[in-house]
């Protein structure tokens, strides 16, 4: 068995979870799984009270090779109360992949995982980065102009 690191959050992806090897089947499969996913939690009415008057946004659901698992990347509205949020989605798993049974045609829906999406929050530690002074002042910089043309102009 191939020995694989876990990735953890949604940083940049490396290696086989990566989106340029994962197949065409796994994309469409997890995008129409992310569409039924929206739906579904946009009309749920849920027991759960930890889930009541909570606007949830689903920013990706990647799908294993063999389509029997998916992850489903999700972060409440705000980033308020995330982990309570995440736990209450994670217990009505269950019953988020017998609705989408019925919302997808496929002939066996995957079981469903769900993670927080950490990649705002990378994307913001990116932008902090680059708002710092030094980078800043190296990204304003103007790139210097060659003194002599290597191909030589006087031919």
């Amino acid at each position: 068995m191939k020995n694989r690191k876990h990735v953890s959050g949604r940083g940049p992806l490396r290696g086989p979870e990566a989106p340029e090897n994962r197949s065409q089947r796994q994309l469409r499969v997890g995008e129409a799984l992310r569409h039924a996913l929206v739906r579904i939690l946009e009309r749920a009415h849920f027991r759960d009270p930890d889930l009541r008057d909570v606007s949830v946004t689903v920013s990706e659901v990647r799908v294993s090779p063999d389509l029997r698992n998916a992850t489903a990347f999700v972060l409440p509205l705000g980033g308020t109360n995330k982990e309570t949020v995440i736990a209450a989605l994670r217990r009505a798993a269950p019953y988020l992949r017998g609705q989408l049974a019925h919302e997808v045609d496929l002939r066996m829906v995957p079981n469903l995982s769900v993670e927080a999406d950490t990649s705002f929050d990378y994307a913001t530690h990116i932008d902090s980065l680059l708002r710092q002074g030094e980078v800043a002042r190296d990204l304003e910089a103007e790139p210097e102009e060659p003194d002599d043309d290597p191909v030589g102009k006087d031919r």
